[in-house]
């Protein structure tokens, strides 16, 4: 089934239709709020409302864009929508904690680790979400849809809603602000070796 016969068959509720576009789509959707989310917990239940959304909103769609396209602008909406709400909740927390009292314990470590490659990794993935959360919103989404999804600048444009060049733009500042930011990083633990 073409992509338009499956969305006329979406569109009239046919319940096969719309799990072959989700058995078709899931893989990328999860890549896509996992590349912004950085838990695979979250990632998938953010995959979940985009379905849902997709579902409910179908009869919307116009079709000015490719039905992936429009799936993939909902994953990044979603996605970064998620991390608003998630920021001012933890700004809320935090604050709290403050006036009551209590330690901040988001970044301890609860137990022992015994591997120090583990650890490693850990303090890696962290300084690397950390730059990317760092970047522009423009320059992370076309970065994450880049490296996360392997998407090509044509498909970026699409779902970015921005001409070729300026993805290319935004791949090369992305790319040299993350450079920036973790050559610190990089350069500690090569002097700590």
């Amino acid at each position: 089934m073409n992509e338009q016969e499956l969305l006329v068959q979406i569109q009239n509720k046919n319940q096969l239709a719309f799990k072959e576009l989700v058995k078709k789509y899931q893989t990328a959707v999860v890549n896509t709020c996992m590349g912004f989310v950085h838990n695979s917990d979250d990632a998938r239940d953010l995959a979940q409302e985009v379905f849902i959304e997709v579902y409910e909103s179908i009869a919307k769609f116009r079709g000015d864009s490719k039905l992936s396209t429009w799936i993939y602008r909902i994953a990044v909406n979603k996605s970064l929508n998620f991390l608003r709400s998630h920021k001012k909740n933890n700004l809320l927390k935090s604050i709290e904690q403050f006036f009551k009292g209590e330690k901040n314990t988001q970044y301890e470590i609860s137990y022992n680790q015994s591997a120090d490659a583990e650890l490693l990794n850990n303090e890696t993935a962290h300084a690397l979400n950390k730059a990317l959360e760092s970047l522009p919103e423009n320059q992370r989404i076309a970065f994450i849809l880049s490296k996360y999804d392997e998407l090509p600048y044509a498909k970026i444009s699409e779902v970015m809603d921005i001409s070729v060049s300026s993805v290319e733009s935004l791949l090369f500042r992305a790319k040299k602000n993350l450079q920036t930011k973790l050559v610190h990083f990089y350069g500690n633990k090569h002097i700590q070796k």
